[in-house]
């Protein structure tokens, strides 16, 4: 981990002014109250391409503070392009923070498409990019209707449309973005992760924020509370499964893997996704 100190300002704490940091806090807090419930707000640009994750990253400016400490990861990645360049910022805008990869040691981790192996502690925060906020936009693209049915506990069609799928296919082939119900009552999109990590959103101890800028929403799901995937008892839901395959750097069978394909010699491979995982288990490992 490590701290950028001294670095001159001239612009306020964490970029945005004080006044929209007000405004998204107040959205996360009655996003807090009402799991899973979307909240308005008035995203502002950031100097960020769009698709960038800029919700995500105006929660994570509206809440740190110069003792967090802050990981940002990329499809579990420490080292991807969208993952650098945001600790960048974040870390040049808010002098002080402190910067890790070690899920352990991070206060708040904003992630994009994926949440880290290691079980999270109700001391952190994870901070999710979300694209596009609305479970029920598969099946209804009017944004006044989607509310009413959210508003009324309609979701037949998204019943139907999941039912569609196992006529069609013998399973409900969605594999990212799997609509899940909070605190059996709102459906929500969990972001685009994939099935392996919706189990961790149930019950779990740290408190989940969902940004998405392009349609300025915040939603949130609270410590301790239940999120349970659609699903019919006839057709339980399931995570991926790998097969019996395992991580070609550290051996692990019991996490989210990316299969590699190498071209020069045309073999496939498997690595974590986790790659802060990976490599703090390659070291307990002594590989």
């Amino acid at each position: 981990m490590k701290r950028l100190d001294h670095i001159e300002m001239f612009y306020n704490f964490a970029f945005i002014n004080d006044e929209v940091k007000r405004e998204v806090r107040r959205a996360i807090f009655k996003a807090i109250a009402i799991p899973g419930y979307q909240v308005p707000f008035g995203s502002r640009e950031m100097p960020f391409a769009r698709g960038w994750g800029t919700g995500g990253i105006q929660i994570t400016l509206s809440i740190i503070t110069p003792t967090d400490v802050l990981k940002v990861i990329d499809q579990g990645s420490d080292e991807s392009v969208n993952a650098e360049n945001i600790k960048r910022f974040v870390a040049r805008v808010s002098p002080g923070i402190g910067i890790t990869t070690d899920t352990t040691q991070a206060t708040i981790i904003q992630t994009r498409h994926r949440i880290p192996e290691e079980p999270m502690r109700s001391d952190q925060i994870l901070v999710l990019q979300v694209p596009y906020p609305e479970a029920l936009r598969e099946v209804e693209p009017s944004e006044v209707e989607t509310r009413r049915m959210h508003a009324e506990g309609d979701y037949g069609r998204m019943w139907l449309y999941l039912y569609e799928d196992i006529v069609r296919f013998g399973e409900v082939r969605i594999s990212y973005r799997y609509p899940v119900r909070v605190n059996e009552h709102y459906i929500m999109d969990p972001s685009p992760i994939p099935r392996w990590d919706v189990p961790k959103l149930n019950m779990a101890e740290s408190l989940f924020l969902f940004g998405a800028g392009r349609e300025k929403r915040i939603y949130a799901v609270p410590p301790f509370t239940r999120v349970e995937p659609l699903t019919f008892e006839d057709h339980p839901f399931r995570i991926e499964n790998f097969n019996g395959a395992k991580c070609k750097l550290c051996g692990s069978f019991d996490t989210y893997l990316n299969e590699i394909i190498m071209t020069e010699a045309g073999e496939r491979i498997f690595l974590c996704s986790d790659t802060s995982y990976c490599k703090k288990r390659r070291k307990q490992l002594g590989v």
